[in-house]
This record gives structure tokens, sequence and C-alpha cells, in this order.
């Protein structure tokens, strides 16, 4: 599938693409409402995302005090989590480097209204095109979230489903994959 067709009817391409995982730490996970399936399809777009070439980028929070990375979500070597002390990692000139300027970046992560809503808000400030995984963001507090995705919403940032992602990435049921993913969002 061509990457510029998809981009153009608002798709999302698996050429095109990187997904940003954003602070699912083992300190902070006990607390977030909703954390348990957000964590499902994070691991779900993971795997998509290993399976159909696309990049990942993995940040953690102050580690030193929220833990590092749940191991459901885990980067595996040689892949590493990127440290920040920023909530809006684009601040973070390792993490902004990271991510190709003309990449549609898939977020997923927590919270959704502190380093979530920053770091989508950093990359929307700097024109980049953006989807939030509303399946795979979460907060402490559900109102939280849902403000935070509003407010996403209302700053360009599209927002959709893992399965939406999976499926787009995909493009055909003629894709060698095809029946991998599925597998994945059953």
């Amino acid at each position: 599938m061509d990457s510029l067709a998809a981009a153009r009817r608002g798709e999302t391409s698996p050429l095109s693409s990187l997904l940003l995982v954003v602070d699912f730490q083992s300190r902070l996970m006990p607390a977030i409402a909703g954390g348990a399936e957000a964590l499902r399809n994070a691991r779900r777009l993971l795997d998509a995302a290993a399976l159909l070439g696309v990049p990942v980028v993995w940040t953690e929070e102050n580690p030193d005090g929220l833990g590092s990375t749940v191991p459901e979500v885990a980067p595996r070597p040689p892949a590493r989590a990127f440290r920040k002390m920023f909530f809006d990692a684009t601040r973070e000139p390792a993490i902004r480097a990271a991510i190709p300027t003309d990449a549609e970046v898939v977020v997923v992560g927590c919270e959704a209204h502190v380093c979530v809503l920053q770091t989508v808000l950093g990359l929307r400030a700097s024109g980049q095109p953006v989807k939030v995984v509303r399946d795979a963001v979460a907060s402490r507090q559900p109102a939280s979230r849902d403000a935070a995705l509003a407010r996403m919403d209302r700053h360009g940032a599209e927002i959709v489903t893992a399965e939406m992602v999976a499926f787009e990435w995909l493009a055909t049921a003629d894709h060698p994959h095809f029946k991998d993913v599925i597998g994945l969002v059953k």
C-alpha cells in the first residue's frame, strides 16, 4: 500500500508510523484506573508493530522515583526506554531525535492528562501528526483521562483505538501477517 495515499485518507501506514510508549511504569500502574486494559492494548500494538516493522520508542518519567517500564510492555534488548524528567518527552533532546519529524506518531501510555497530554501537545506544536490510542492510555482518574483526550483532540491529535491502528497498518486481508494480527486483536 502506498503510504502517501493512506495518509491522504487519514489512515495510519506502518511505513510512516512510530509507536510511542509513554511511562507505563511499575510504581505508577497500580494506581491507574483502567491500567490493565491500557496495557493489554498497548501490548497488542507492540506485537503488531514488531510483525509489521513499525519502530517503537519507550519513555520513563523519573525512573528512580516511578520505577522502570512494567514487564508487560517493556522494551526487549537491544531496545531501551529513554529516561526523562520533562513531562513533555519532546523537550528531551535524545527522545526528540529518536522521533523522525516525518513520522506519524501513535501514542499509548500513562498518565493521559500529564505526560501523554504534554508530549502530544509538544508533537502537535511542531506540526507532527499524532494518533492517540484511546484504549491504550489511562490516568489515575477516568475524568482526567477523558479531559485529556478531549483536549488532545482539540489540538489536532486523532483519537483512535488499538484495533483501528492495527487494521490500518495491515491495510488489506491479503497482508502476509493478516492472520497474526487478527490473533492479536481477538
